[in-house]
């Protein structure tokens, strides 16, 4: 399936069986472009995701979550794997879809993504939480140094 076939399957499956409503295929087209655009993808809508680079297929992933219009979003590791540059193009794109109303939590490693992205930022040890508030203060915590980098 093309990049853009990979975005109607939600549209049609998720959004068009809720109470609102059919999608009509114009609305869903609209709906296709609109998401290509959001995420930077409009010039692959024909390609097939074999044929995209790591950061766009993080990007169509992204934009298939997109499109079954989740008011939550958990982005588990969203930049594994990605340059320097390519995180900076995830995080921008993460920040646009919770400026568009998505709450998203962000499950990352890359801690140059976290505390750029991130409002609010708990740590986690082996499942125990050992820190919970803004990011500066977080980081700071001698708990999480600690655990993080070994003292």
């Amino acid at each position: 399936m093309s990049v853009h076939d990979n975005l109607k399957v939600p549209l049609l499956y998720a959004v068009d069986s809720r109470a609102h409503g059919h999608l009509s295929a114009a609305q869903t087209e609209e709906r296709c472009a609109e998401l290509l655009s959001l995420v930077g993808l409009v010039d692959c809508a024909d390609k097939y995701p074999r044929d995209l680079t790591q950061v766009d297929m993080r990007k169509l992933e992204l934009a298939r979550a997109m499109a079954a219009e989740p008011k939550l979003l958990i982005a588990d590791e969203a930049m594994a794997g990605l340059s320097h540059s390519e995180v900076g193009d995830i995080v921008s794109l993460l920040i646009r879809l919770n400026e568009r109303g998505t709450t998203v939590i962000l499950i990352e490693h890359i801690m140059r993504a976290v505390m750029h992205f991130s409002q609010r930022l708990v740590v986690l040890v082996s499942g125990k939480k050992i820190a919970d508030g803004r990011p500066d203060d977080v980081i700071r915590d001698p708990e999480v140094e600690r655990a993080y980098l070994g003292q």
